[in-house]
């Protein structure tokens, strides 16, 4: 006589409800047009400063501050939020960056660039979602 032993497929996940509602996604659209607005208001009028290295430091963190602030207007719960913002002087150099990562479905990252004759700024707003 055969017995079994309390064995079952497992059921489909396409099939199951979910008992969460769904998670919200992060708009980068509304983000990316702020801040190709930003960088140009902020640093369209900047020079380098060979001298003050504080003024520098200033930019960085007010463009930081600005984009983290907005991404959390965009998507206040849910996410957590990292900016990097670098300023280079521009001397004509060549550059490259890249990024490696792995990412759930709704984590997203925006770069952004923006240069003149005398600078050159990266921002890179990132969004993971929170667990």
């Amino acid at each position: 006589m055969a017995t079994t032993l309390g064995l079952r497929s497992p059921v489909s996940r396409s099939g199951a409800v979910s008992p969460q509602a769904p998670r919200p996604a992060f708009d980068t659209e509304v983000l990316r047009a702020y801040v190709k607005k930003l960088l140009p208001a902020t640093l369209s009028h900047a020079v380098w400063p060979h001298i003050e290295r504080d003024q520098v430091k200033a930019w960085m963190k007010e463009i930081g501050e600005r984009v983290k602030e907005r991404m959390v207007e965009i998507q206040p719960h849910g996410f957590k939020y990292m900016v990097l913002v670098q300023i280079t002087e521009n001397l004509g150099q060549g550059g490259r960056s890249h990024l490696v990562s792995h990412w759930e479905d709704g984590d997203v990252c925006l770069n952004e660039l923006f240069f003149n004759d005398s600078l050159f700024c990266t921002c890179t707003a990132i969004a993971v979602r929170a667990s």
